[in-house]
């Protein structure tokens, strides 16, 4: 029964957290205000703060939904492809198809940590910032590591892995569900726009890596 009780709990909890998503990717967090996430949860503002302290753990709370969301249907799918270049391809496309609600409900939750990632403070800034960084260098890694099996030309992993975020990171600023171009359509021309260039064709010999390639500058938490 105990058990039963704190489920339900958490399923709640869940629901108020896609509810203050909705809200605040509508009207930004600052103009929305606790007693509008209450009232759009069909609770009092007193039933509201029993789930949550105050209205920045609920944004805090709501990244790490998101990003839970994100590791889980993104990281997790492609950390065991072997080829890294089809691991940067797969993991591209899984991240547009998150971003633009196509694997389920949360990309309002990844939305809000990509608008609102100024927003936090502390010790929750700093949670979600080292959750990003380690996917910048998950990606770093990636690069690099394609480099080494010459299958992409030399290139510097930090800028190949902020250009690879910043085609998929603008994507909530532009792309319209329903609209002319399907999500698909988006992360297949996505995909094929970044390694069209990266990729050595078939019976090239790759080079030597570039000395750029072994360079990997301290990453900048707030940039990802």
């Amino acid at each position: 029964m105990h058990s039963g009780r704190k489920q339900e709990d958490g399923e709640r909890y869940q629901a108020i957290l896609e509810t203050a998503a909705r809200l605040i990717c509508e009207r930004g967090y600052e103009g929305t205000s606790m007693q509008e996430i209450a009232a759009a949860c069909h609770m009092t503002k007193a039933g509201l703060y029993h789930h949550v302290q105050n209205k920045e753990q609920l944004l805090s709370d709501v990244m790490s939904y998101g990003m839970s969301a994100f590791e889980q249907e993104v990281l997790e799918k492609v950390r065991g492809l072997a080829d890294p270049v089809e691991r940067l391809r797969e993991c591209m496309r899984l991240n547009i198809h998150l971003v633009t609600g196509v694997t389920g409900g949360c990309s309002k939750e990844v939305i809000i940590i990509l608008h609102e990632h100024n927003t936090l403070t502390g010790e929750a800034r700093a949670s979600i910032d080292g959750r990003k960084k380690r996917y910048v260098r998950f990606l770093e890694d990636s690069f690099a590591e394609a480099m080494r099996l010459g299958r992409i030309r030399a290139v510097q992993p930090t800028v190949a892995a902020f250009s690879f975020l910043g085609m998929i990171l603008w994507i909530y600023k532009w792309f319209q569900p329903g609209g002319r171009l399907t999500a698909t359509q988006v992360a297949d021309d996505m995909v094929d726009l970044l390694f069209t260039g990266l990729v050595t064709p078939p019976g090239v010999v790759p080079g030597a890596p570039s000395p750029l390639s072994r360079e990997r500058p301290p990453v900048s938490g707030g940039a990802s």
